[in-house]
């Protein structure tokens, strides 16, 4: 490879990696003070503390709802919701309360299906 290309190699790399550094930008969650999955499994016999949860993540999908008007997650009740965090904290005990909310934003808008034609 003559210097030429490599420098043109070498200059798209960096150029590539500095874009991508640039749009990873961190998400700024703004949440309950302990958005853990194991927070929220020890809140199984609080009502009022497991119903902040609850209501936390029907604002993130009303979020979602509003960013991505076509992809609506649809309509359902608190303790179908309650139940989605119970069985994604039991599969990811370490996990955030917030990426549970992000997977169900991806799952019940469709996102997570196949494009269909």
């Amino acid at each position: 490879m003559n210097r030429r290309k490599l420098t043109r190699l070498i200059l798209a790399a960096t150029a590539g990696l500095t874009m991508a550094s640039a749009s990873a930008a961190p998400l700024n969650l703004l949440g309950l003070d302990d958005m853990s999955c194991t927070a929220w499994s020890q809140s199984k016999d609080d009502e009022d503390v497991r119903a902040a949860y609850v209501v936390w993540v029907r604002g993130f999908l009303t979020g979602h709802n509003y960013a991505l008007p076509n992809q609506q997650v649809s309509s359902f009740s608190s303790s179908t919701l309650a139940l989605k965090l119970d069985q994604y904290c039991r599969r990811n005990p370490t996990g955030q309360v917030s990426d549970a909310a992000m997977r169900l934003s991806d799952e019940m808008s469709g996102r997570n299906k196949p494009i269909k034609k």
